[in-house]
């Protein structure tokens, strides 16, 4: 099976221009399948940006709506899959969610984030409560989650126990917590034997600084592509072959005593 290449989409767009977002999704759609891309990374709430506050009532969408309809139509056009941040109406709650979409446009999996970020994300979204949410990209198992649930162990074990190869992080890490992009992701893949594609934002956007930093983080702990600090989009492969390999020598999932961890539920 030949390696998927992957793109990380490093932008934040225009702050509550969805009609933009989506052309600058498509944009670097075609750059990436330019570049031979299989799948793009898009961060968190990337279709309305993420300093929204009280106008989450108006831009908020139903999974299928008008936006998911225009970012399908996009993954079409050029031939590959797109993972997305966007909030999600759905009755009277919102959801800060991620929509996966195949090559042909068709719907593959949407994720709602589970574990919410201080007082904006807690007052304007309700939780998800799907902590493993799985699809088939390019014969790898692709899992998604957002941002914050990436710094959860447990989040990301459940993951690796289900057979995830390679997870889909659409993120809005903000200064002062680069320790996340530059250390924890790579550890996080490391630990639990699976690739990790981290597309963060970057730059102020009312009263926060995204530090940028995006990753594609391998099985070895180390960062296959990594993204300065600016508007940026780059390129890593994952490759089913070295995953396979870096699962048989490393004994994490094979020597775990779950009968040990009962206390942690």
């Amino acid at each position: 099976m030949p390696p998927l290449r992957t793109a990380l989409l490093q932008s934040s767009g225009r702050l509550g221009d969805v009609t933009a977002n989506l052309h600058a999704l498509d944009e670097a759609a075609a750059r990436a399948a330019a570049a031979g891309a299989g799948l793009l990374v898009a961060p968190e709430l990337f279709l309305t940006g993420y300093a929204i506050g009280a106008d989450i009532a108006r831009l908020a969408e139903p999974a299928d709506g008008p936006s998911a309809r225009e970012a399908a139509a996009v993954a079409a056009r050029h031939g590959l899959a797109i993972a997305y941040g966007y909030p999600e109406r759905d009755g009277d709650a919102v959801y800060n969610s991620a929509r996966l979409v195949g090559a042909d446009g068709a719907l593959l999996a949407n994720y709602r984030k589970t574990h919410l970020y201080g007082g904006f994300e807690q007052d304007w979204f309700t939780p998800g409560d799907q902590p493993v949410v799985q699809a088939e990209v390019g014969g790898l198992r692709v899992g998604l989650m957002i941002c914050y649930d990436v710094e959860f162990p447990e989040n990301v074990r459940a993951h690796a126990l289900a057979g995830t190869d390679l997870l889909l992080v659409p993120t809005a890490l903000m200064h002062p917590a680069e320790i996340v992009a530059e250390s924890v992701v790579p550890v996080r893949a490391f630990e639990n034997q699976l690739y990790i594609a981290y597309a963060n934002r970057t730059g102020p956007e009312g009263d926060f600084e995204f530090v940028g930093l995006s990753a594609l983080a391998g099985p070895d702990g180390t960062a296959r592509a990594r993204a300065g600090r600016g508007e940026d989009l780059v390129t890593g492969d994952v490759d089913a072959g070295l995953l396979r390999r870096s699962r048989d020598g490393n004994p994490y999932l094979r020597d775990r005593r779950p009968a040990l961890y009962t206390t942690l539920v």
